[in-house]
C-alpha cells in the first residue's frame, strides 16, 4: 500500500508546524482565514497549483516558510484558522449537540459511489458527487458526528478532450499520490486499516484511506494492493468503469466492505443513510453481523430498517442499477456465512421487474430495507411514489413513505469571495452562521452601484479564467485555433452570459436553445444587446446519445454564423463550476419534466446573484416566485417533439421580451435596476430555503432521529 505521508516537504519552521495538518484537512476550502493562508503564503502558486495547498508545499522553498513564520500577516491569518479548527474537530457548542443531546455518542455512518470535495480529490462525476460532498460538510460545520464512506479511485473520473470535430475524448490519469489530501487510516490498534471482502470463491483485499474535513472523517476504499489478482486492483480503479460484472463486484466492495471498514475503524453508527442504491449490500453484511449474534432473520430485517436511511436521486429508470440474478448470486457466493439459510429471502429483497423481466434492483433492496426513504424535491417524491408502486402493493400513495428533503447546495463552498465581503458589509456576519433567513431581507439595502460592480466582477473573473485556460490549451498543444476560439476567448466580458453546465444526456436537452438557430442567431447578435451561451459538461463514458448531443453543441460554438458567442468550456470539473456559477448572468436549465429529482448547479447559481431560466421541474418548481427567475412553460402536450418545440418557443419568446431587456435597460448611471431587483431576489429567495444547512437539519430531525428512536419525527 503506498503511503502518504507529508515528510518529503521541506522542514517547516516551529512556529507554523502545523501548516501540514492544515493542507490536509479539506475544511480550508469553505473558511475564508484557512484559505487565506494558502493566498498569503504564495498567491501565484496557490493559482497555478489550482489551489492545492498540498501540491503548494511540496514546491514552496524552505526560505519562503522561514519568511513565512516571521510574517505577522501571515501568522495572524494562521492562529486564527487553528482557532476556528479545532473547536469544529470537537463540535464545541455544536447545533448538534444543542439538538440531540440525549442521544449516544455514536456516528451517522454516509455511503456514497462518489464525492466530490475539492478538484485534488477527483472522486465525483457530477451532481450526486456533489451534493454527498456538500453534505459532508455542512454536516461537519454542524457538528454531526458523520461518517463518510466511498471508493478511493486512483484514476477517478475522465479528463475530458474535446477532439476538432466535437467527439468527446476520454482519458485517465493516475493521482499523484503525493499531491492528494489523503492519509491512510488508522486502526485503533495502528495499523493501517486493511479489510477483506469475498467475491465468488475468492477473496479481495481492500485498503482504507482517511480524508479530513473538520469535524467529518471520509473514507475510501481502494483494491489496488499489490496482494490482489491485477483484475482485482482494477475494481476500485475509476469511477462507474467497467462492465455489468465489475460493477456487481463494485458495489458489493462498497457495501459489504464499508461496513467491514467501518468496524475496523472501531465505529458502531447509530444510523447507516444510503445515498442511491450503489450502496445497498451495506444491509446485507449487517444482517449477516447479527445473525452471527444469534438473532432471527426477520429480527434482523427489523432492526436494519429501524436504522437504516435511504435516499433516490433520479426518476430515470437508467439510473437505477440493475443485476441478473445468477451475476449476484454469483458473486456473493462467499458473502453470505450464517445468512446462507436465508439467501433466497434477501434476494427476493432485490426482486424487481421493470418490463423486462425480474432482475435484482439495488434501489428495490434499498426501498425495502431501509425506514426512513426520501426523495430530493416535492416532485420528485410524487414520481417515486408513482414509479415504485409496485414495492408498495396495497398501500396507498399516501402511505408510500417517501419524505421530501429538497437538495441544497454549502453556502461556504459556493458563494463569491467578492460576494461574501459585500454580504459582510451590508447584512453583516452573523449571514455566516445561517441563523436568521430574515437576515437575507437585507440584501435589499445593498446600493445598486455596489451590487452591479461585484455582478460585473465575477463575469471579469470568469472570462480572465475562460481566456487562460484557453491559452493554456493553446501552448501546450495539440489544440488547434479554431477550437481556442470555441473555448471562448471571443466571448465578450460585458455582454449578457446564459450559462449551461451538466452532465450531457438526452433528457436534459442541451441542444433546445438551438431548435431555430436563425431566430436564436438574432437573439445573440442584436446590435448594442448581445447575448452569449457558455456551455461546459460531460457525457458518461457509455452514453453514446448524449455523446452526440455534445459534438453538435461543441459544432455550434466552431460556426462562425453563431459570431463566436457560443462557446464551450471543456473538462468540466470543481474548479471550472465556480466560476460558472458565479460568474454567468443567467443559469439556463431546460430538462424534459419531470426527469430532474433536483438539481442544484441553479441553487448554486441563484446564491451568487446569477438568476435561473429554467422548466419547472426538480428544486425549481419550489423555488420560482415569480419574481427571482423566469419559468420556461410550453404547456403539455401529448409527445416529446411537441413538448419540445413549445418548450423551445417558450425559452426564446422569455429571451426576446423579459430577460435581455431586463438586463440592458440602464438609467443614466448605466445602471439595469430591473435586472439588480431579480439578482436580489434570486438571493434573497434561494439563499434561506436552498442549502445545505436547511437539507442536513431535515434529515437529522426527520430521518435520523426517528430511525434512532424507532419513532416517527
Amino acid at each position: 500500500m503506498t503511503t502518504i505521508r507529508l515528510d518529503g516537504l521541506a522542514p517547516l519552521p516551529p512556529r507554523i508546524t502545523r501548516l501540514g495538518e492544515l493542507a490536509l484537512d479539506l475544511w480550508w476550502t469553505w473558511n475564508p482565514n484557512a484559505r487565506n493562508v494558502f493566498r498569503r503564503l504564495d498567491y501565484t502558486l496557490w493559482r497555478t497549483t489550482d489551489h492545492n495547498p498540498v501540491r503548494m508545499l511540496r514546491l514552496l522553498p524552505a526560505t519562503r516558510l522561514t519568511d513565512a513564520a516571521r510574517d505577522p500577516v501571515f501568522l495572524d491569518l494562521y492562529d486564527r484558522a487553528l482557532t476556528e479548527l479545532d473547536p469544529t474537530r470537537r463540535a464545541s457548542g455544536s447545533w448538534w449537540s444543542e439538538r440531540m443531546p440525549a442521544l449516544p455518542g455514536r456516528s451517522v455512518a454516509y455511503f456514497s459511489a462518489e464525492f466530490a470535495l475539492h478538484q485534488s480529490l477527483p472522486i465525483y462525476a457530477g451532481g450526486l458527487g456533489v451534493l454527498a460532498g456538500d453534505i459532508c460538510k455542512e454536516g461537519g460545520d454542524l457538528g454531526l458526528p458523520l461518517l463518510g464512506v466511498g471508493f478511493m479511485y486512483p484514476q477517478g473520473y475522465f479528463h475530458q478532450r474535446v477532439a476538432a470535430d466535437g467527439r468527446q475524448q476520454e482519458t485517465y490519469e493516475r493521482l499523484t499520490w503525493a499531491d492528494v489530501p489523503v492519509t491512510p487510516a488508522i486502526t485503533p490498534g495502528g495499523r493501517p486499516c486493511v479489510v477483506t471482502v469475498p467475491l465468488g470463491r475468492r477473496t479481495v483485499k481492500v485498503s482504507v484511506w482517511r480524508v479530513r474535513l473538520g469535524r467529518t472523517k471520509l473514507y475510501l476504499l481502494d483494491t489496488g494492493l499489490d496482494e490482489n489478482a491485477p483484475w482485482d486492483r482494477e475494481l476500485s480503479a475509476r469511477l462507474y468503469g467497467g462492465d455489468t460484472e465489475t460493477r456487481v463486484q463494485q458495489e458489493i466492495i462498497l457495501g459489504v466492505g464499508g461496513v467491514r471498514a467501518l468496524r475496523a475503524m472501531g465505529s458502531d453508527p447509530m444510523v447507516w443513510h444510503l445515498n442511491e442504491g450503489h450502496a445497498a449490500f451495506v444491509v446485507l453484511q449487517r444482517m449477516r453481523e447479527m445473525i452471527d449474534r444469534g438473532d432471527s432473520f426477520e429480527a434482523a430485517l427489523a432492526e436494519v430498517r429501524r436504522t437504516t436511511v435511504f435516499t433516490t436521486h433520479t426518476p430515470v429508470p437508467a439510473g437505477h442499477d440493475t443485476f441478473p440474478f445468477q451475476l449476484v448470486e454469483s458473486h456473493l457466493a462467499g458473502c453470505w456465512g450464517t445468512l446462507a439459510p436465508h439467501r433466497d429471502a434477501f434476494l427476493e429483497l432485490g426482486q424487481y421487474d421493470n418490463g423486462a423481466g425480474p432482475q435484482f434492483n439495488m434501489t428495490a433492496l434499498a426501498l425495502r430495507t431501509a425506514g426512513q426513504v426520501n426523495a430530493v424535491s416535492e416532485l420528485h417524491a410524487d414520481v417515486t411514489r408513482k414509479m415504485w408502486a409496485p414495492i408498495w402493493p396495497e398501500g396507498s400513495e399516501a402511505e408510500r413513505q417517501v419524505r421530501a428533503i429538497t437538495n441544497g447546495v454549502h453556502v461556504g463552498t459556493w458563494v463569491a469571495h467578492r460576494l461574501a465581503l459585500l454580504f459582510d458589509r451590508y447584512l453583516g456576519p452573523r449571514w455566516r452562521d445561517q441563523r436568521d433567513d430574515a437576515i437575507w431581507d437585507r440584501v435589499l439595502d445593498i446600493p445598486d452601484a455596489d451590487l452591479w460592480q461585484v455582478r460585473q466582477e465575477l463575469r471579469r473573473y470568469l472570462f480572465d479564467f475562460i481566456r487562460e485556460r484557453g491559452r493554456q490549451r493553446w501552448t501546450t498543444g495539440g489544440v488547434d485555433a479554431a477550437r481556442v476560439l470555441a473555448a471562448g476567448t471571443l466571448l465578450d466580458p460585458n455582454a449578457l452570459t446564459i450559462g449551461f453546465a451538466r452532465r450531457f444526456t438526452g433528457y436534459k436537452r442541451p441542444e433546445l436553445i438551438f431548435s431555430d438557430p436563425e431566430r436564436l442567431s438574432r437573439i445573440l447578435d442584436t446590435a448594442k444587446r448581445p447575448v452569449q451561451l457558455v456551455f461546459a459538461g460531460k457525457a458518461h463514458p457509455a452514453d453514446d446519445p448524449g455523446k452526440h448531443h455534445l459534438q453538435r453543441v461543441y459544432q455550434r460554438a466552431l460556426d462562425s454564423g453563431f459570431g463566436g458567442r457560443v462557446a464551450f468550456v471543456d473538462d468540466y470539473d470543481l474548479h471550472v463550476a465556480h466560476f460558472l456559477v458565479q460568474g454567468c448572468d443567467v443559469w439556463l436549465n431546460n430538462p424534459r419534466k419531470p426527469l430532474e429529482a433536483s438539481g442544484t448547479s441553479g441553487m448554486k447559481a441563484a446564491l451568487n446573484g446569477v438568476p435561473h431560466l429554467s422548466i419547472g421541474d426538480g428544486w425549481w418548481a419550489e423555488g420560482y416566485a415569480g419574481d427571482n427567475g423566469w419559468l420556461i412553460d410550453g404547456g403539455t402536450h401529448p409527445d416529446d417533439a411537441a413538448t419540445d418545440a413549445a418548450d423551445a418557443e417558450a425559452l426564446y419568446t422569455l429571451l426576446e421580451r423579459d430577460v435581455v431587456p431586463a438586463f440592458y435597460d440602464r438609467d443614466n448611471d448605466d445602471l439595469p435596476k430591473r435586472w439588480l431587483t431579480l439578482v436580489r431576489q434570486a438571493i434573497r429567495t434561494v439563499a434561506p430555503r436552498f442549502t445545505a444547512r436547511r437539507m442536513v437539519k431535515e434529515y437529522v430531525e426527520q430521518m435520523y432521529a426517528p430511525a434512532i428512536r424507532g419513532t416517527e419525527p
